[in-house]
């Protein structure tokens, strides 16, 4: 059975620092790229992050020199780290795991930004 269990979202300052965590279960995450999407209230599903399975990273222009995505292949896990968090970073976060013919998504996790 494939699972996506995304964790560590929450509460976060501007400025301040969160990391969200996904841990993939059921199929095999070394040869999948793996990428972040959010979803503020109202408006569309955005990418925010992606990482290929070589390894090769991309961000949004709303997010880049801030967040970075990495991934380790022993624990089956993808990263996002966030760092000087802005209000509009607010959001549910997404993981995602594609192949040329599979896709499977996340559950969410919460994440908002908020003095």
């Amino acid at each position: 059975q494939v699972q996506l269990v995304e964790s560590g979202g929450g509460l976060g300052q501007p400025g301040g620092s969160l990391r969200v965590s996904c841990e993939a279960s059921g199929f095999t995450f070394s040869s999948y790229n793996m990428r972040w999407y959010r979803q503020a209230p109202g408006k569309p599903r955005e990418l925010v992050a992606s990482i290929t399975s070589s390894g090769s990273t991309v961000y949004a222009d709303s997010v880049k020199g801030r967040f970075t995505i990495s991934r380790d292949n022993a624990k089956n896990t993808v990263y996002l780290q966030m760092n000087s968090l802005k209000f509009e970073d607010t959001a549910v976060y997404y993981c995602n795991a594609n192949n040329l013919e599979r896709n499977y998504w996340g559950q969410g996790t919460q994440v908002t930004v908020s003095s």
